[in-house]
């Protein structure tokens, strides 16, 4: 069976914002049916997820406010792809700055898009191991607290809605899988 061609063909581009992190497009596009749409999204430069494990099981996690929701969450350790960067390298800067840790095993887990309908942001998740801790410095208008939790307190949390952040939640039920033995890892082919 052959797939249908559902491409849509850019006529026309226009930057409606220019931010520091994002960057909002209102583009003009040929549907497969040859009629026009208009469709407006957010250009987003990517971030990693760092799903920190001490040699005791415990997680490294944070709690830090979200403006938008004005509210603080608890969540992984993320961060922004700086352009030309490799995931892992920024999963290593990001695991440093925001909780002082480095790890001596990094494991790739995969790569989610989570905002497809207005987004092409893409969160590239890793799991690090043997950890240890070197002081942390994180970016001059981030303020976190660092702090650790064990693997089946923060899924009760999940569960009692604590935590709510989507990379956090879908980074800890991929551990979950990761833990029972449930998943692994796609070929080297397939990694960012």
């Amino acid at each position: 069976m052959k797939n249908k061609d559902l491409t849509e063909h850019v006529l026309s581009s226009e930057v409606v914002f220019d931010g520091r992190l994002l960057h909002v497009r209102r583009d003009m596009v040929r549907l497969p049916d040859g009629e026009r749409s208009v469709r407006e999204y957010i250009q987003h430069p990517g971030a990693v997820v760092v799903i920190p494990i001490l040699d005791n099981g415990d997680l490294i996690l944070e709690r830090q406010h979200r403006y938008p929701l004005h509210r603080d969450f608890i969540e992984l350790p993320a961060g922004k792809i700086d352009a030309g960067e490799e995931t892992l390298a920024c999963a290593q800067r990001e695991l440093l700055e925001e909780t002082g840790y480095l790890a001596r095993e990094w494991q790739y887990v995969t790569t989610v898009y989570p905002c497809i309908g207005y987004a092409d942001e893409r969160l590239v998740y890793y799991v690090a191991r043997g950890l240890t801790y070197h002081g942390h410095a994180p970016d001059e208008d981030e303020f976190l607290e660092v702090f650790q939790m064990s693997f089946e307190q923060a899924l009760e949390q999940v569960r009692s809605g604590e935590i709510c952040d989507v990379k956090t939640v879908v980074g800890l039920f991929w551990l979950e899988k990761i833990l029972q033995g449930k998943w692994t890892p796609p070929p080297a082919e397939f990694r960012e």
